[in-house]
């Protein structure tokens, strides 16, 4: 047997811990090549992830703002759905910031990490615009908005507010809060200190520790050979940026989702 082929056959040995980099803001745009991170274009990821031979875990490297509830619980079930088809355990590493529909992604593991630095939580909803109906107005401007439902144009920032749409919106949020808070109940449990997580309110590094939110503070490579051995192969997948991107001449499109995707993590400060 020659070299080549005792190296050959030592790698085959390696268990593989399988990476799935869920880096971005979270929306419908962008698809597979798309800026931000939605179930449509991660699920090929996902899905080559848990199919990878030799599987001993999947690690998730999550560093995101937030964004679609909606999408945040669609990639997080589905990565939920594969770990118990495989009887594969999950573990999720966070970067400089995990919050909001980014903390949901994290729930999908069985144990969270995250750096000293890592900005963690931001449990709650959030919807903001602007009013624009004096602008017009002095402009002279006139606005025709025509309906068939009188709802339809429900919050309409030409318009002055109306209380009974501001009550409803907050209604829609609160359904969308008690989600978020039944999902990081149920896979985080008695790990939650007795505190009020689900305010809206932000941790950072041990103190995300101290109340339950992650596991520990560990980083993804070094974690997983200390969890598995120093003999592990990792695999990463990530979304590939559209062609345009890559040539450095981003289309209109991509333009937008840089700015949209700005704002979010300009949030935190990133």
């Amino acid at each position: 047997m020659n070299i080549i082929q005792k190296l050959r056959k030592r790698l085959k040995r390696k268990p593989v811990v399988a990476v799935v980099r869920l880096h971005g803001a979270i929306g419908t745009g962008g698809g597979l090549g798309g800026r931000t991170l939605s179930d449509a274009g991660t699920a090929p990821l996902i899905e080559k992830a848990f199919a990878a031979s030799r599987l001993a875990a999947v690690a998730l490297s999550i560093n995101s703002p937030g964004g679609s509830p909606a999408q945040s619980a669609l990639i997080a079930a589905r990565i939920r759905r594969l770990a118990e088809q495989k009887n594969v355990p999950v573990y999720a590493f966070c970067e400089d910031v995990a919050a909001s529909g980014g903390y949901w992604l994290a729930t999908a593991g069985d144990q969270i990490f995250a750096d000293d630095n890592s900005i963690i939580g931001s449990i709650g909803v959030i919807s903001a615009s602007f009013g624009f109906q004096e602008l017009i107005a002095r402009h002279g401007i006139e606005r025709r908005v025509y309906t068939a439902g009188e709802d339809k144009s429900m919050l309409d920032p030409f318009r002055p507010e109306r209380a009974e749409d501001i009550e409803r919106l907050k209604s829609l949020q609160k359904d969308i809060h008690d989600n978020f808070i039944a999902q990081v109940r149920g896979r985080r449990g008695e790990r939650l200190a007795d505190h009020d997580l689900f305010t809206g309110e932000i941790w950072v590094g041990k103190r995300a520790q101290e109340v339950g939110l992650i596991d520990g503070i560990a980083h993804l490579v070094p974690k997983m050979k200390d969890v598995f051995g120093k003999n592990i192969a990792f695999r990463v997948s990530s979304p590939r940026r559209p062609l345009l991107s890559r040539l450095g001449a981003p289309g209109v499109s991509d333009l937008l989702a840089a700015v949209e995707e700005r704002a979010q993590w300009q949030r935190w400060g990133l």
